[in-house]
């Protein structure tokens, strides 16, 4: 608990413009409370970083907290570099949500932490300066570091001797002035700090190299990239083989209490990352193991990169929206959502390919279409998505010009839902509703009437789930593939974007954790040619 004689006399020179005092009071609240005394540190360095002739001040108040935050020891390192050669600044507003989240797994707050980013974002850069501080802050612990090849692992042992070699580049020493780098072996990827010890500081090894009795980790476990690419990706005897490593021969040298760090392109829904979560999501011997997992994709909601940087160091949203062409130009929007995305999917036992899909330029037949219909997949919002195409029928024709895609809840999607209906004159509509959906559609028949909009508004009572919903997908989908016609790239909404990337996510050999676009695809196909009307013969009353 800090002295509140000396926060008074914190607030007292803070007023009065008294840097230098100000900041040896804060100095000393953070010595008798890390807590509550960084708190008076943070106000310090929003006072004091657009004072002119106190920048020593400033950074001085990184030097403090150093050692125990990674966020002031990425600012403090590099303080004195060009700002568009530095690592951390550039780059800190993007990344400043997975230095948070890796601080709350040095705190002890999380066991395990799952990082997923594009190619060349820095994601890799960011966990070799984490180690290094993980490192110096624990010389005595060991910690191992794998991915799928030696070479890869070979620059990571590389990128940290560089920065332990140069302390005036990086000025870790301030921060560590007690440590030393007293061994190095670059045949075996071995580097102490401190002392000689058995099991080394840092060791490095590929996931098929010599891992058993290479180290006995107590500090942490960083498995990064541990799939070579859309090769191996696209073989599940491979990745089974992988996770076979995994499992007999990385997992095993870690000691009770080690942290699990991993990190890399989510390829497969069976890839070692994803067979991990699997057992953390679904295990009860499990439950108790404190994880989270971080997907930052290479374009948000709004198609604006998350990847921006300043300086030009990032990627652009155009860059992204180009590289997403190519991909759908070259029909592998599966590499696109895995490596930009995050959103990895089962090649193999994918339904929806953009190559077997019918498309249009936007352009409708030049006829009034036989019928205007929509299918509505309801949600409450909370991760579940609302899903709805608007059908324009043209015979055995089904063009779709327009959908409703958000998983807001239903103050949102109630009113996006009539605004399509409206907007594109629908005359049926079909509500998938269950005893907790019914109230949704009796929402939207609500707000059409309020509207003076007159629709058949229809409630479908059959109602699947699991792998019934999956099923009747799959039935569906040959009608879906021959008579459904989509827009073409280009022509699409951020909405319909989105919409045809659950569609082509849907798998029947994966676990689908949305897979709301293509049921509301097959409930229209119902809609459409498959409807239970029944022919009963009665007495003619005239």
């Amino acid at each position: 608990m800090v002295s509140q004689r000396l926060a008074d006399a914190y607030e007292k020179f803070l007023r009065h413009s008294h840097w230098e005092d100000a900041y040896s009071c804060i100095r000393l609240l953070y010595e008798q409370d890390k807590v509550e005394g960084y708190k008076y540190i943070k106000s310090y360095r929003e006072a004091i970083q657009r004072v002119v002739g106190y920048e020593k001040y400033h950074r001085m108040s990184y030097l403090l907290s150093a050692r125990e935050h990674f966020d002031d020891f990425m600012v403090y390192i590099e303080w004195g570099r060009p700002l568009p050669e530095q690592y951390w600044l550039p780059r800190r507003k993007k990344l400043k949500v997975v230095a948070d989240a890796l601080q709350s797994l040095e705190d002890g707050e999380l066991d395990e932490l799952f990082l997923s980013m594009p190619p060349r974002v820095g994601k890799t850069t960011l966990i070799l300066f984490f180690m290094l501080w993980v490192i110096l802050r624990n010389p005595e612990s060991s910690n191992l570091y794998t991915s799928y090849t030696d070479s890869v692992v070979g620059v990571f042992y590389k990128g940290l001797l560089e920065i332990l070699n140069d302390p005036y580049t990086y000025a870790w020493q301030d921060v560590f002035p007690e440590r030393k780098l007293v061994s190095t072996n670059a045949k075996d990827l071995l580097l102490n700090i401190d002392r000689e010890k058995r099991y080394a500081s840092f060791t490095g090894r590929s996931l098929y190299g010599t891992l058993n009795g290479a180290c006995d980790c107590n500090g942490y476990e960083v498995a990064d990239d541990l799939i070579s690419g859309i090769e191996e990706a696209m073989n599940k005897d491979r990745l089974m083989s992988a996770w076979s490593k995994v499992e007999n021969n990385f997992l095993p040298r870690a000691k009770e209490g080690a942290k699990h760090l991993w990190i890399g392109t989510r390829w497969s829904l069976i890839d070692p990352q994803g067979m991990r979560i699997e057992l953390l999501q679904n295990e009860e011997k499990f439950k108790s193991v404190r994880w989270k997992q971080i997907n930052v994709p290479a374009l948000n909601d709004q198609e604006e990169s998350n990847f921006d940087y300043a300086y030009g160091v990032g990627f652009s949203s155009e860059a992204y929206q180009q590289r997403r062409a190519s991909f759908e130009k070259n029909n592998d929007m599966a590499s696109w959502l895995a490596q930009y995305q995050g959103q990895p999917i089962e090649r193999d036992g994918a339904v929806f390919r953009p190559e077997d899909l019918r498309f249009y330029n936007g352009v409708l037949p030049d006829c009034d279409p036989d019928r205007i219909f929509m299918a509505v997949d309801p949600a409450w919002g909370g991760g579940d998505f609302v899903a709805a195409p608007v059908c324009y029928q043209y015979g055995e024709d089904i063009f779709i010009p327009d959908v409703v895609y958000d998983d807001r809840d239903k103050t949102v999607t109630q009113p996006l839902l009539v605004s399509a209906i409206i907007g594109n004159n629908v005359a049926s509509v079909g509500v998938e509703a269950t005893k907790m959906t019914a109230e949704y559609a009796d929402g939207v028949d609500s707000l059409l009437r309020d509207k003076g909009y007159r629709v058949n508004v229809m409630k479908t009572t059959k109602h699947y789930t699991g792998n019934g919903k999956a099923q009747r997908i799959f039935d569906k989908a040959p009608d879906i593939r021959e008579r459904m016609v989509f827009l073409e790239a280009g022509k699409r909404t951020k909405t319909y974007e989105k919409f045809m990337q659950n569609v082509y996510a849907f798998s029947m050999t994966g676990k689908n954790k949305h897979d709301d676009a293509p049921d509301s695809l097959a409930m229209a196909i119902n809609m459409a040619f498959f409807c239970d009307n029944k022919i009963q013969i009665m007495r003619r009353i005239f």
